[in-house]
């Protein structure tokens, strides 16, 4: 089993390939490529390639599937014994995108 550690949106995520993740939203049109190569760590069957901070000329392609929005959180906020309350709503806008291949080179597997 192959898996990777990228980065997107401020976060770490482990992906492997043919799997779904809900990402930080990206400025890329649904039912199209994109290559990440803010790659942290590979795992190819056993053969471990670690990156400081990076791994070099590894890279994960992925399909984005859709646009959509998180489920919605609620921010109560009220003063004791004042008659202050504010309640405010937010929904994340997040995307859809699926792994379809991990690539790493062979400089950076000898290495």
């Amino acid at each position: 089993m192959s898996y990777a550690i990228i980065e997107t949106g401020g976060k770490q995520y482990r992906v492997e390939v043919g799997r779904f993740y809900d990402v930080e939203l990206l400025p890329v049109e649904p039912d199209s490529k994109l290559t990440i190569d803010k790659v942290l760590f590979v795992n190819m069957d056993g053969d471990i390639s670690i990156g400081q901070p990076l791994v070099d000329s590894a890279t994960v392609e992925v399909t984005v599937m859709s646009h959509l929005k998180a489920k919605k959180v609620i921010v109560y906020k009220m003063r004791p014994k004042k008659k202050t309350r504010r309640k405010n709503g937010h929904r994340q806008p997040l995307t859809r995108i699926m792994v379809e291949a991990i690539n790493l080179s062979e400089q950076a597997q000898a290495a």
